[in-house]
């Protein structure tokens, strides 16, 4: 199986380069080649930094648990959720195709497949990938629209239930085909159209959930923008009575476009499986080669730190962090997303603040690298204590977005530690 994807950037496409994908049997590679047209213009950038602007192809080595191909590709790859709808769809279907006789060709589905499988039109970033025969995948089928409209919500909670308790029809995989992102894991999702007609992320209570998850991410995401933290936009949509999550897209500006976007994962090379753990302290490093803002940026990272270790945020891992492009090869940090209190985590950060601290959650670790930030003592003392004025507040903001007593409860521990008391005493 041999496939040319050529790949294109922007709402009005600008040729960038092709992917050459090859598989022979469980075997398969891919390469990637910039367009002479995209090297020779003069805006152009690397869309990631293991792909530097050279002609001719280069290749990616695959690690065990990584993708076929380069990061800022992979990117924008289904996510846990959306590769699980795919992989029934897949099945429904040869299902269906053996009942009523018809030949469907049993192969597996290979990375090319997953790749494709997205929808043009929900796509992360700003990558468009353009088949042999000219067509953006994944092209809408006759009748579909691009996104479902929030009237469609209830629609749409029903599928991801029916999939989460393996009862999906095929109408139901039909209905949510394509419109899987990148972003977000395993939860049950979907891309959605909010009411100003804006592109969003509806994110559904899942059946296995023991506490109103849902509720818990607006809540983290209001309030990291009451502690000065740029956060992607929040709102809970009561579906029959189900609190549904509706995410604002950052990645589309309110005058159309989109935004290329890359994760923090891709900006710092890194690899799933890689050995050793990763730091923010390589963000810094990042930033200060590709930053537009690098001092600005470093600071809102800093403060990011200091919330997520007052909410007990420890599902931080590279992949929740994310860079948007600027100009000519400039970035600057994407808007806080999936952000999420977790009262029943050992508070111990996935992305360590440096080597040197590990794991350790504590405002003790995140001052010690201050110096590494180059913000001074005063400095960093006035940002925390602003973080922990906003997350003090916690309780009031849940009880404005509708959380119950019994659901303050279940979301107290994650709020309420000594490292609250730690942040009081160094703001002092």
């Amino acid at each position: 199986m041999k496939r040319a994807v050529r790949v294109f950037a922007g709402d009005e496409p600008r040729l960038l380069g092709t992917i050459r994908y090859e598989a022979q049997g469980s075997r398969e590679s891919a390469m990637f080649q910039y367009d002479a047209g995209w090297l020779a213009a003069p805006d152009c950038f690397a869309i990631d930094p293991a792909l530097p602007l050279v002609g001719g192809p280069q290749f990616h080595r695959k690690t065990r648990d990584g993708s076929i191909f380069h990061a800022a590709i992979s990117d924008t790859e289904p996510d846990g959720w959306g590769r699980r709808v795919i992989l029934r769809d897949h099945a429904k279907r040869r299902q269906q195709a053996r009942r009523s006789g018809e030949e469907l060709e049993a192969r597996p589905l290979t990375s090319i497949d997953f790749l494709l499988a997205v929808d043009d039109f929900a796509r992360v970033g700003a990558l468009r990938f353009q088949d042999e025969d000219g067509v953006f995948q994944r092209a809408l089928d006759a009748g579909r629209r691009t996104a479902p409209p929030l009237i469609e919500l209830a629609h749409l909670l029903a599928a991801t239930r029916a999939v989460e308790t393996n009862r999906e029809s095929a109408a139901d995989l039909e209905y949510l085909r394509g419109r899987a992102i990148s972003l977000g894991g395993l939860r049950p999702k979907c891309t959605v159209i909010d009411d100003d007609g804006r592109l969003s992320i509806g994110k559904f209570p899942s059946v296995a959930d023991e506490r109103a998850v849902t509720k818990g991410e607006v809540l983290a995401l209001r309030l990291a923008g009451a502690a000065g933290i740029n956060a992607a936009t929040a709102r809970l949509v009561d579906s029959d009575g189900t609190p549904v999550a509706l995410i604002r897209r950052f990645d589309r500006p309110a005058g159309g476009g989109r935004v290329m976007y890359v994760s923090a994962a891709t900006m710092l090379s890194a690899e799933p499986g890689d050995p050793g753990e990763h730091a923010y302290t390589e963000i810094v490093d990042a930033l200060r080669v590709h930053g537009a803002t690098a001092q600005a940026d470093i600071e809102e990272l800093w403060r990011r730190i200091a919330f997520s270790i007052l909410i007990t945020n420890v599902d931080d891992h590279l992949l929740n962090h994310g860079f948007l492009h600027v100009d000519r090869g400039r970035w600057r940090l994407a808007p806080a997303f999936d952000l999420n209190p977790f009262p029943d985590r050992i508070r111990e950060l996935e992305t360590w603040i440096s080597e040197s601290t590990g794991p350790e959650a504590t405002i003790e670790a995140l001052m010690s690298v201050a110096p590494y930030f180059r913000i001074s003592s005063q400095r960093a003392k006035e940002i925390i204590g602003n973080v922990e004025h906003a997350v003090s507040r916690w309780m009031i903001e849940a009880r404005a977005i509708g959380m119950t007593d019994f659901e303050l409860d279940q979301f107290a521990a994650a709020f309420e530690h000594p490292e609250r008391e730690a942040a009081r005493a160094l703001a002092r």
